[in-house]
């Protein structure tokens, strides 16, 4: 027995096949909206209408079969014959509910949410922000001190996707305060080795090294970023009145009013990457 898709007319065929098509380009635009002018984002609504109403229209029933007048008992050969018609006409039913449901499906295909990717989350997260500052010490680092850092500088695994997004997208600028020369080599080594300068295109001359914590709001107010990270609760409470966006990273949310700052356990969860 022949598939029921080879019966469709092929009109419909062709009909659905587009819907397939235009979806799947359609749902890839939807994907770069942000990056899309006003006009684009009425035409593809505009598409997107016009695919609606063409599915609506190929599913709109038939007038209904004009009323056949009565007629005598048929004789057991016209039996024969109607029911021999029965039949034949039966599985066109079939292949009408099966292009209906192909059609369904092109709609719905089309209409399933895109899931954004990571630069487009860390782009969003951001308000656009060009110009992110953030401390190296328990944000990018699994060191926490200043003295570890005299002994070794290890970068987070977790946060490297998102870290090599913000320096696709960001000016950034990494800092720390340390204590000796020997941990700026550490610390430098350790971007070298998870790919920061060459992946991520980060250069070495912004990546910043001071002696006091003072040193670092100094860095901060000089360079004006859009968004600050860091992880002294004191910092971003004196940043607050010159910054306009701040995450304070720490694993107790801490309520701030002063400022638009934000508080999260971590950088990759604030992003959504855990």
């Amino acid at each position: 027995m022949a598939e029921p898709s080879s019966s469709l007319p092929p009109s419909k065929e062709e009909l659905i096949q587009f819907i397939k098509r235009l979806g799947t380009y359609l749902a890839l635009k939807m994907s770069n909206l942000q990056n899309l002018d006003p006009r684009s984002v009425g035409a593809i609504a505009g598409l997107a209408v016009a695919i609606i109403f063409t599915y609506r229209l190929m599913r709109s029933p038939s007038p209904p079969p004009r009323r056949q007048p009565k007629r005598q008992a048929p004789t057991t050969s016209s039996t024969a014959i109607s029911t021999q018609s029965n039949i034949t006409l039966m599985p066109s039913g079939v292949y009408s509910s099966s292009e209906d449901l192909r059609a369904q499906n092109a709609v719905d295909e089309f209409f399933q949410p895109v899931k954004p990717t990571l630069g487009q989350i860390v782009r969003q997260k951001l308000n656009e922000g060009r110009k992110v500052t953030c401390r190296l010490l328990g944000v990018i680092l699994e060191e926490s001190s200043p003295e570890e850092l005299q002994k070794q500088a290890t970068v987070k695994s977790s946060v490297l996707d998102v870290l090599l997004e913000i320096t696709k997208f960001c000016d950034l600028y990494l800092m720390e305060r340390v204590i000796d020369d020997e941990s700026e080599k550490n610390v430098l080594l350790a971007l070298e080795n998870a790919g920061i300068f060459t992946s991520g295109g980060l250069l070495k001359d912004k990546v910043l090294f001071c002696s006091t914590e003072n040193g670092r709001t100094s860095f901060v107010r000089q360079l004006e970023p859009d968004w600050h990270i860091d992880t002294n609760p004191e910092i971003v409470s004196q940043l607050a009145r010159f910054i306009k966006y701040q995450l304070h990273v720490s694993p107790v949310k801490a309520e701030w009013t002063a400022g638009k700052v934000l508080s999260s356990p971590s950088l990759e969860h604030f992003f959504g990457c855990v």
